[in-house]
């Protein structure tokens, strides 16, 4: 066992500790390989089961992507849920309307980045703290659906629109999903945002410290704004993509994702204090949780298990967060 300096001096400890997304990629690969090995009758890595990860997990980890980064700026959103099913419900509503699906995707977008605009405008001109701005527009958001619907389910059904349903749903080489290719399409967009734009630099400096950054002329509050709105944009296209899979519009869906987003983000070394993150540790964060929703349901366990994991790994990866970050500050 390492104890002390031998810690600092050993240059796979050092390296873990300064690249956190080493960190969460070996966990991954450890995560892969442990349900494999335990899925019954290897499940886990049947070519059934490697094309459902791939079509369910990208409507959640889209999403992730989008909060990871508004939490690097030092923000939460608790609506996304609520936003998941507004958007769905709008989608939904203008197509069975008779409304093309083209043109009603668009609204939906539009729709997905004024409800961020509203969660961004309320979070830093009023100067309420994201945590409640968002908790108190998660119960507006569901209430007007529930109130527009009443909480009833309906079918929309876009197969008559191939072009369309191909678009969000379709199969490429008969095995990819195109969910899964929305996923790594705009997470290299948003690695590049982050990481090579100067937006990314604003980002980092306003999520570290809003003073200094203002010092620096950086117009923290509309870099706030700008990330939630990325983020309602995301929830629009998960939303839309989520309809034309199921064929069907659900008030209800979306319950819980807010746990599920920041657990997500949190696992891909994303601090809770903001700062500090990359989008690859989120891009893996998010797969993360999804395989491990996945390893519960062919492991056939109760429902209320999945709870109990999100905590676990909620407090589990806010530990590991701060033993990083002290003994980088030891390492200098």
């Amino acid at each position: 066992m390492l104890k002390g300096a031998e810690i600092y001096t050993n240059p796979f400890l050092s390296a873990f500790m300064r690249f956190k997304a080493i960190g969460v990629l070996a966990i991954f690969v450890f995560l892969v390989v442990l349900v494999s090995i335990f899925s019954p009758g290897y499940t886990f890595t049947t070519a059934r089961n490697v094309k459902n990860l791939l079509a369910f997990g990208p409507e959640l980890a889209i999403i992730v992507l989008g909060a990871g980064m508004l939490m690097i700026v030092g923000e939460f959103d608790l609506s996304v849920g609520s936003v998941l099913a507004f958007c769905s419900y709008v989608f939904s509503s203008l197509f069975a309307a008779g409304v093309h699906p083209f043109p009603a995707f668009l609204i939906t977008m539009v729709t997905g980045g004024v409800l961020g605009l509203v969660n961004g405008v309320i979070t830093v001109k009023a100067k309420i703290l994201s945590f409640m701005a968002t908790l108190g527009t998660m119960m507006l958001w569901r209430g007007l659906t529930l109130l527009f619907t009443g909480g009833v389910q309906f079918s929309c059904d876009t197969s008559g629109y191939p072009v369309f349903a191909a678009l969000f749903t379709g199969e490429i080489g008969g095995f990819f999903p195109a969910q899964s290719v929305w996923y790594i399409l705009i997470a290299l967009f948003l690695v590049f945002l982050l990481h090579k734009h100067r937006f990314g630099n604003w980002v980092f400096a306003t999520g570290d410290n809003t003073l200094a950054a203002r010092s620096m002329c950086i117009n923290t509050d509309w870099v706030k704004i700008g990330c939630f709105m990325l983020v309602g944009g995301l929830v629009a296209l998960a939303s839309v993509i989520q309809v034309v899979r199921v064929s069907a519009f659900s008030s209800r869906v979306g319950t819980g994702w807010e746990l599920r987003v920041i657990a997500a983000a949190v696992v891909g070394g994303t601090s809770l204090r903001g700062g500090r993150g990359t989008m690859i540790g989120i891009f893996l964060g998010a797969c993360i949780i999804v395989i491990i929703e996945n390893a519960l349901t062919i492991m056939r366990l109760a429902y209320e298990w999945t709870f109990m994991v999100y905590g676990l790994v909620i407090m589990f990866a806010a530990l590991l967060d701060l033993f990083i970050e002290n003994r980088k500050t030891k390492l200098g």
